[in-house]
């Protein structure tokens, strides 16, 4: 079977924005995974600890015959394989994946809550995602990602990055 899951990625650390382009990369690796859409790259002000450097978030849309459990734990392999560490909530970090939402339902273990309890609270997560699910219905909220967008106030601020090439 066939799930539709959205993952947030995120890096303030070295190279941010390479960073998230190696998750990415990283991402297509697994034969169970496969990266069906992303978003632009994005600056966005840091969220908890304000004191550290401003972090470049993309999202991108993946098809995988994981479940939830098992997609978190090839999430974070992809992070230890990345040099995370875990060692503040909200500090500064080299990289960081979190898994959206799964499969459009609610999903409530000890080991995960879906859709991300934050989600809906980010537009460091909303913006990128709006470039591909707009009309994404969250589960809980009962909105779509447009309309939960429009309802955030504008700070922290968010931006997008321009890529030159």
């Amino acid at each position: 079977m066939q799930y539709k899951a959205f993952i947030g990625i995120g890096s303030n650390l070295g190279t941010p924005a390479e960073n998230c382009e190696q998750a990415i990369h990283l991402l297509h690796i697994p034969p169970e995974i496969e990266v069906v859409a992303r978003s632009s790259l994005y600056e966005s002000e840091p969220v908890g600890k304000i004191e550290q450097n401003w972090f470049v978030n993309t999202t991108v849309a993946i098809k995988t015959s994981l479940g939830p459990e098992a997609l978190l734990n090839a999430i974070f392999k992809i992070e230890r394989d990345l040099g995370r560490k875990r060692r503040e909530k909200w500090g500064p970090r080299i990289i960081d994946l979190d898994l959206l939402a799964f499969g459009g339902r609610g999903i409530y273990s000890p080991a995960l809550t879906l859709p991300h309890p934050e989600m809906a609270k980010r537009r460091f997560v909303l913006l990128p995602l709006s470039e591909f699910a707009g009309d994404y219905m969250h589960p809980v909220e009962n909105k779509t990602i447009h309309t939960l967008l429009k309802e955030l106030p504008e700070s922290p601020q968010v931006r997008k990055i321009l890529q030159t090439s």
